[in-house]
């Protein structure tokens, strides 16, 4: 069998709202299994999210550290942000939240790794850039919320595989993004998909 993760749908018998927030909804799908058994499903809709593992010629990670309330936690993560504007592709919305919450512009960019944050409750995805040939750049962009004294510090790349492996790093894109990085290290990021790769 090819172990390779395939598009599929399932037939959707029904479907109810249950909730509808800023960023997610809440749906209830009924869906026909195999032998014509129907199982309730909730799916929180998402409109799925990029991440950036900025690396410098230094072999080092640019982080962020911020608050997660669900989380209860400050935690150590990659530049990232949801799909929310209209038109605009995965890179460019990367490139967008690199300048945003870090101050940096990339001038080579791949695509590292594609996420399914929890593929049984959310059909959210995430797109994990891998970004290069940094430039420290002037920003406007206004901090809110979560963002105000957001700390951006450099991690030398292993580093940040040993405190993703110590479990000192839990956020998914950062763990993901950090290993897959160092992985692809050892191949001189040859084996890595251009940054407009199709999505599955």
């Amino acid at each position: 069998m090819k172990i390779e993760d395939t598009p599929e749908a399932w037939d959707v018998v029904d479907s109810k709202e249950r909730f509808r927030g800023h960023v997610i909804t809440v749906v209830t799908d009924s869906v026909k299994m195999p032998r014509d058994e129907v199982a309730d499903r909730d799916i929180v809709v998402h409109p799925g999210s990029v991440a950036v593992l900025a690396l410098d010629e230094q072999e080092r990670v640019l982080m962020i550290r911020q608050y997660r309330h669900p989380a209860r936690m400050l935690m150590w993560e990659l530049p990232a942000g949801i799909r929310d504007v209209e038109g605009e592709s995965l890179v460019e919305g990367a490139a967008r939240e690199l300048a945003e919450e870090a101050g940096y512009r990339a001038d080579t960019w791949h695509t590292l790794v594609d996420l399914r944050s929890s593929p049984g409750m959310t059909g959210e995805r995430i797109r994990v850039f891998l970004a290069r040939d940094l430039t420290k750049i002037e920003t406007d962009f206004v901090h809110r919320h979560e963002e105000i004294d957001m700390p951006v510090e450099w991690v030398p790349l292993a580093d940040a595989v040993e405190k993703a492996l110590m479990g000192m790093i839990h956020n998914s894109p950062a763990v993901a993004g950090i290993l897959a990085a160092y992985a692809a290290s050892v191949e001189g990021f040859a084996l890595l998909r251009p940054a407009d790769a199709p999505e599955v």
